[in-house]
């Protein structure tokens, strides 16, 4: 396990760098120039950036220093360990990742923003690490109250969009709320959604074991499960594997090479982790 580890180090630290950064072009080339906050931290400081004219990753840096002690106090070292290093370098990359309006239209610049902060989060949460901030109440919540983190979080997030109307009037806030809808569709789709797979049950009467050693010789992770025929009640052999959407045509085609009255069942599968498929 340990040279596995230390394998896959750098891609950890590449992987983590890089959502990071994601969610720091969204704030400082899409969001803060049309003063629109949606949610966490980064809000904050794009409405105390608004009103006070105080630099935002100062303010992110001292709301991700108290959320740090608040989590020292409530929730322990381990916690800590995990949201530390990202609430510290958010506000570093937020300091010297260049700020400017992209786009004129406001529409397009929440949908932009909100489209990369949505694939920022689900990078981190990809590898269990997080930018700390307002991510830490709702776990404080979960501990003394039992409520769901993911309520608490909305609840946050949503007061802070709310404040859009006091800051910046009722367009900001409407965009804030948009942006968090987009935001959300991108992170289901960024989790399940780029790496489809397709699951292939297949059974054969005649010619099982001919499929079988095609499977074995062209490709990986092939699994047989004994099953029992509905009509029959004979014992039998399914054979199951799974195969990238670029791959599926040309196994139905070497199965039905094989056996042309082969049974064949698909499946979508979401994600798969092992195996080839490592992260």
């Amino acid at each position: 396990m340990k040279n596995i580890k230390h394998k896959h180090t750098w891609q950890y630290w590449l992987f983590f760098l890089a959502g990071l950064e994601i969610i720091t072009i969204a704030i400082n080339f899409f969001y803060a120039p049309i003063n629109v906050a949606a949610g966490g931290s980064t809000g904050i400081s794009i409405l105390v950036d608004a009103v006070w004219g105080i630099n935002r990753s100062i303010t992110v840096f001292i709301v991700n220093l108290i959320m740090l002690i608040l989590a020292v106090i409530f929730l322990g070292k381990e916690t800590l360990k995990k949201v530390a290093l990202g609430s510290m370098l958010l506000p570093i990359l937020m300091a010297i990742t260049p700020s400017m309006k992209l786009t004129t239209n406001n529409m397009m610049a929440v949908i932009y923003g909100g489209v990369l902060m949505g694939i920022g989060v689900s990078m981190l949460y990809r590898i269990n690490a997080s930018s700390g901030g307002t991510t830490i109440p709702p776990l404080i919540i979960k501990k003394y109250f039992y409520i769901d983190p993911a309520m608490s979080l909305m609840a946050i997030d949503m007061t802070i969009i709310v404040l859009n109307l006091f800051v910046d009037g009722t367009e900001a806030f409407l965009l804030a709320a948009f942006s968090q809808v987009i935001t959300t569709i991108t992170m289901r789709y960024t989790e399940t959604g780029f790496d489809k797979k397709y699951q292939v049950r297949i059974m054969s009467n005649t010619k099982l074991d001919q499929v079988r050693d095609m499977l074995q010789n062209d490709y990986e992770g092939l699994t047989v499960f004994n099953v029992v025929g509905g009509y029959t009640d004979k014992d039998k052999q399914q054979l199951v594997i799974v195969v990238d959407t670029n791959e599926y045509g040309q196994l139905v085609a070497k199965i039905r090479e094989i056996d042309n009255e082969a049974f064949i069942v698909t499946e979508n599968v979401a994600k798969v982790h092992g195996g080839k498929w490592q992260i």
